[in-house]
């Protein structure tokens, strides 16, 4: 199946698409009414708005230095999963898009870096822990949260997955253990963006990483603006090889063209009639 991830709600009832995403709060902190006609997307610890609202918010390595998009290596400001009153906030927004559609898709979940968070907050409630590691705590935390937006969710629980298979990356990045979150998560999201998709091998070595890595299902977003059309095909052509489905990220049109030229290639050539076997 194909799927799209928009912004623009009038996208979500395009027919070529078999599946939609809905960007309900993004990395901005923007945050509209969830729709019924989507899975709707919740950015969670990536927030420029309530970063910038209260600094407080914002994860520190234990150098002091916050996790904020004027540092290299980040695009957005993030918050601090162990805050509790932001996690409580963010969790009626989880089940306020629950209770419109009953799919959810939860973004941005896990801590910044490896680096992050030593706030005076994680550290008391690392001291404070059953754990010895750090790495091992952090994804208690995840888990935990991940776990409180289950039961808020009746329908699918969908996850975005930092698109790194090799083995204990992503969980020593970012705290996320897919294996451990499998048992609340229906089906990973895994962006492997490219402004060009001009060359499709690595696409694939990623794509067959996450084969060997996964038990969960998992599908594949592809950033589908200003990308040739060409080019967005061959890409998916190698996505749905591996993953369960493949969406267009943020470009509906682009990726409404590249689903109708996918489709006229596939019936090109094809003959009706008498030793056809399409008679």
């Amino acid at each position: 199946m194909y799927g799209v991830v928009t912004r623009n709600e009038p996208e979500l009832s395009w027919s070529e698409f078999d599946r939609a995403f809905y960007e309900a709060k993004s990395v901005s902190g923007r945050a509209v009414e969830p729709t019924e006609g989507a899975v709707n997307m919740v950015s969670c610890f990536a927030d420029n708005a309530a970063a910038n609202a209260d600094p407080d918010l914002v994860p520190v390595d234990d150098e002091g230095r916050a996790a904020t998009r004027d540092r290299p290596y980040f695009d957005w400001d993030y918050v601090c999963p162990t805050h509790p009153d932001y996690r409580a906030g963010l969790l009626e927004t989880v089940a306020d898009c629950a209770d419109a559609s009953g799919d959810v898709r939860l973004d941005d979940v896990g801590f910044p870096r490896e680096e992050y968070c030593h706030c005076e907050r994680c550290a008391r409630l690392f001291r404070e822990s059953e754990y010895g590691d750090r790495f091992a705590w952090r994804a208690s935390v995840i888990e935990e949260f991940v776990a409180a937006a289950r039961e808020r969710v009746p329908g699918r629980l969908y996850l975005t997955l930092y698109p790194d298979p090799y083995p204990g990356h992503v969980r020593e990045r970012t705290g996320v253990d897919p294996a451990a979150l499998g048992a609340y998560v229906d089906e990973y999201v895994v962006p492997i963006y490219d402004m060009a998709y001009s060359t499709t091998y690595w696409l694939e070595i990623l794509a067959r990483g996450f084969v060997d890595e996964l038990a969960t299902p998992f599908s594949i977003e592809l950033y589908a603006v200003g990308v040739d059309v060409d080019a967005l095909m061959k890409a998916a052509e190698v996505a749905r090889t591996y993953a369960k489905d493949v969406l267009f990220g943020y470009d509906a049109s682009n990726a409404r063209a590249t689903l109708r030229r996918m489709d006229a290639d596939a019936r090109e050539g094809k003959s009706f009639g008498p030793g056809s076997g399409d008679a």
